[in-house]
């Protein structure tokens, strides 16, 4: 009698059976960048493309200029030539988006495991201070757009003034400094406290920068594009500042105090006193 042969046991899976991770490619990243949902390559979660922080791979003459103050990373001897990974905020740069959700931890696991050159498909060079570079960017949006909202007319600071904004049921977003006392900030808002977004993502030293003053620490912006974009920014920025990983896979409670930076310069004319600061509060 024939024996029969017996099939080795294994646990290898068909190639599409172990996703694109195990065949080191991200099928996600030939996705079309259309409609309002991204897909994250190191959570596989679809979110909102506000919750999200776009990368694109760009050489690094072209990365450089991007980066603008900020110095894009040597390719060291094992990746010269290979192309530079830099954040795209405004979601406008040409080249294969590569999509992460806005996290702290996310982005540590992307750098630490080649997350970006699985998803780009090529060597890619990737700065060791990522997290911290990209919330310095994102704190200079959010001045940024601060300065475009103050030079607007859509933005009032101080106390009194700011108040006045707020109980006239004018606020889009109250912004507040991170390092202001928790006591005064809540008596800023009183029974508007959950009735308009608030955010504190900046110190005082630089909300003053924005707005001409050694400090500030209560803001008021109108609604519109602009409340906005400070909303959606001052998002992400906490959650940037998130680097503790979550076993839930939702972000960890986020600080608002965030890494030290160097005070923001203000730009533009200078402001007018009447729409920045007030006597009885000397801008705060």
């Amino acid at each position: 009698m024939r024996a029969r042969r017996r099939r080795p046991a294994t646990t290898d899976a068909p190639p599409d059976a172990q996703g694109p991770a195990a065949n080191g490619r991200d099928d996600d990243a030939d996705e079309p960048e259309r409609g309002p949902l991204r897909r994250c390559i190191v959570t596989r979660e679809r979110l909102a493309k506000e919750r999200m922080i776009r990368f694109v791979v760009l050489p690094a003459d072209a990365a450089a200029a991007v980066m603008g103050k900020g110095k894009a990373s040597r390719p060291g001897k094992a990746s010269r030539g290979a192309g530079i990974v830099v954040p795209d905020l405004t979601a406008t740069l040409p080249g294969r988006g590569i999509w992460l959700s806005a996290r702290g931890d996310v982005l540590e696991t992307a750098r630490m495991r080649g997350g970006f050159a699985r998803a780009a498909r090529c060597a890619v060079t990737v700065s060791p201070d990522l997290t911290s570079e990209l919330a310095a960017a994102l704190m200079r949006r959010i001045a940024e757009t601060l300065g475009l909202a103050r030079r607007a007319g859509q933005a009032v600071a101080g106390f009194s003034k700011a108040r006045e904004w707020l109980t006239g049921g004018r606020a889009g977003v109250v912004v507040q400094a991170s390092d202001g006392s928790p006591e005064e900030r809540q008596r800023f808002l009183g029974g508007w406290n959950g009735r308009v977004p608030v955010v504190a993502t900046l110190d005082a030293a630089q909300l003053g920068g924005v707005f001409g003053r050694d400090h500030i620490v209560h803001v008021v912006l109108l609604p519109g594009r602009l409340a906005e974009r400070v909303r959606v920014e001052s998002a992400r920025l906490e959650g940037v500042r998130n680097t503790l990983p979550s076993a839930t896979g939702a972000a960890a409670p986020t600080a608002t105090a965030g890494p030290a930076a160097p005070p923001i310069a203000a730009t533009g004319p200078k402001p007018d006193p009447a729409t920045t600061t007030d006597d009885d509060d000397d801008g705060r």
